[in-house]
């Protein structure tokens, strides 16, 4: 049967089977089962796109029920969304330790379980796509890496951190190296004055691991729920899901590259995001500069306007002067005392001018100099 919109809903309780049928009846084949041992019978036959599994079933709690899915070949990769009337931090973890995607409180709102379903069968689609993606990559990861030590692949890492500009870049460098050492993790990086941002090396974030961050980073620098352990600073967070429990000499030598790598990742990120934050800076200086560099064009042109008027004027007083004054009949003391009026009122207004000119050589300064700061920027 195709998996298309096919949801299978289990609970011991009639009523709560009804109330989900009718939340469904439109867009999804509806199914279900009354208990855990039912779900495990029929889930291969029907193959659904999601499970929404209650926890409190006699025999066969939700979270038994969730293993054995997820431990079976044929199930393992169908979402699983836990309802449940409680909500605590620890049923939560036991739902996530137990391989759910998502977990919903009762009461919820039709509109809430229509949106985490969206959510799970989007994710469902991308791990398809990526799959064989990431496990070329892991293969590539783990041959590029194979000769080198636990201590030589945190020394690679920490070179690689100077080649990084973006976070793009640095998440993938460091899921990467987590695969190096046999780790699939999920991290959660909260760059200041940033939106946050979530990532997986094995497809997409499920909705109850973004919780779990939420729930977790403030819990100190390492958080161990085994098999699993969650690493904490400032803008990083980092969930590790399959730590290794049986060798405790590796799981502490682990625990202190992991703790080595995170806090070198952490410092990259700040670097990466005062390297955008000054590039931002530079672009707007350089917009800046553009228009201080427009309004002294315009002023300048004022200027020298202004300079051409005053010498056409000046230039026709002194012909009027000289064409009129000779046959006005005035003394020669008198024309010379017009004539160094004259000439008086010239100078001043020629000194204006070298005053206009020193203004537009400060322009000139002024530009030059936002030049110069743009080029060391």
């Amino acid at each position: 049967m195709s998996n298309q919109n096919i949801v299978l809903a289990v609970d011991d309780e009639p009523f709560n089977l009804e109330i989900l049928e009718e939340i469904l009846s439109d867009g999804y084949q509806f199914h279900s089962a009354k208990s855990g041992p039912e779900c495990l019978e029929v889930v291969t036959q029907l193959n659904p796109s999601v499970i929404l599994l209650d926890v409190s079933m006699p025999d066969m709690d939700g979270y038994e029920v969730c293993r054995r899915l997820k431990n079976t070949e044929d199930t393992k990769d169908i979402p699983v969304m836990f309802v449940s009337a409680r909500g605590a931090l620890d049923e939560r973890i036991e739902g996530y330790n137990a391989g759910g995607e998502d977990y919903i409180v009762k009461p919820f709102a039709r509109e809430e379980l229509e949106a985490k379903l969206r959510g799970l069968f989007r994710i469902q689609e991308h791990q398809k796509e990526l799959e064989c993606q990431v496990q070329q990559a892991t293969e590539m990861a783990f041959s590029a890496m194979s000769n080198s030590s636990e201590v030589g692949i945190v020394m690679q890492f920490v070179e690689r951190t100077q080649e990084l500009h973006s976070v793009e870049a640095l998440s993938s460098a460091l899921l990467e190296t987590l695969s190096a050492y046999g780790l699939a993790a999920s991290m959660e990086i909260r760059p200041d004055n940033a939106p946050i941002q979530h990532f997986c090396s094995h497809g997409s974030i499920s909705p109850i691991v973004v919780e779990l961050f939420d729930l977790l980073k403030s819990k100190g620098r390492i958080y161990s729920f085994e098999p699993r352990m969650m690493i904490n600073y400032r803008q990083l967070s980092i969930l590790l899901m399959n730590m290794p429990q049986t060798d405790e000499e590796k799981m502490g030598r682990l625990r202190d590259h992991l703790c080595f790598i995170s806090s070198s990742a952490e410092q990259c990120l700040s670097a990466i995001m005062t390297e955008l934050q000054l590039e931002a800076q530079k672009k707007a200086l350089k917009e800046t500069i553009g228009l201080v560099k427009a309004k002294f064009e315009d002023l300048v042109w004022v200027l020298n306007e202004s300079h051409s008027v005053n010498e056409t004027i000046f230039k026709e007083l002194q012909e009027q002067f000289e064409s009129h004054i000779p046959g006005m009949g005035l003394e020669d003391d008198q024309e010379q005392y017009i004539y160094r009026s004259l000439d008086k009122t010239i100078q001043k207004s020629v000194a204006r001018e070298d005053q206009v000119m020193n203004i537009k050589s400060t322009f000139f300064e002024i530009e030059d100099d936002l030049n110069n700061l743009l080029g060391k920027e």
